[in-house]
């Protein structure tokens, strides 16, 4: 196999740590693998989209979500550091409401499966940072909504003291973002 597949607090939430071969001349990995995904996880599931984004040190996007085509978002940082966020949106789902945090750096190598269902967010915790992330739907402006990085019902316990802030850099987008039990989707 080409990674290993680490479950967390929510079982839908999975950390993907790729087989890394590393020398002097650098390094190699695959980063996906739909068979091996597939295999390891049992979830089957077509990408149609790659994003790659790059934030400043203190750059907090999310908590963003599609209320129409959710995406499932396969996430790594392939340059910098970040804290990822997946939060439960599922109103069904006996983990509602509950958050999953990881560190994603390029010297972990770790991936973030956030599937569809969820709102996903990131703080940079490096001078900057390159995510990349693909996409089981396509983006869709009209759709995507936003939960406040501060929610207190999420409680979301963000790093900021560790990289020596208080309040992180949002958009203006985000800084409209709603409590979780305000949105109206």
């Amino acid at each position: 196999m080409s990674f290993t597949v680490t479950r967390t607090a929510i079982d839908d939430v999975l950390i993907i740590e790729p087989k890394v071969f590393d020398d002097g001349r650098g390094f190699f990995l695959e980063s996906f693998n739909q068979r091996a995904f597939a295999d390891a996880t049992g979830v089957t599931l077509d990408f149609v989209q790659d994003n790659h984004s790059r934030s400043a040190r203190g750059v907090l996007r999310g908590l963003h979500y599609q209320v129409i085509q959710p995406q499932g978002k396969l996430v790594r940082a392939a340059r910098g550091a970040v804290f990822d966020v997946a939060v439960d949106i599922r109103r069904e789902s006996n983990t509602f409401g509950a958050w999953v945090g990881v560190e994603l750096t390029e010297e972990n190598y770790r991936q973030l499966w956030v599937p569809p269902g969820f709102a996903h967010g990131f703080v940079v915790l490096s001078d900057s940072a390159d995510l990349l992330y693909k996409t089981t739907n396509y983006y869709v402006q009209k759709y995507e909504r936003c939960i406040a990085w501060d929610d207190p019902f999420l409680n979301i316990q963000w790093p900021l003291a560790d990289i020596g802030i208080s309040t992180p850099i949002l958009s203006e987008r985000d800084c409209r973002g709603e409590t979780l039990f305000r949105r109206s989707e």
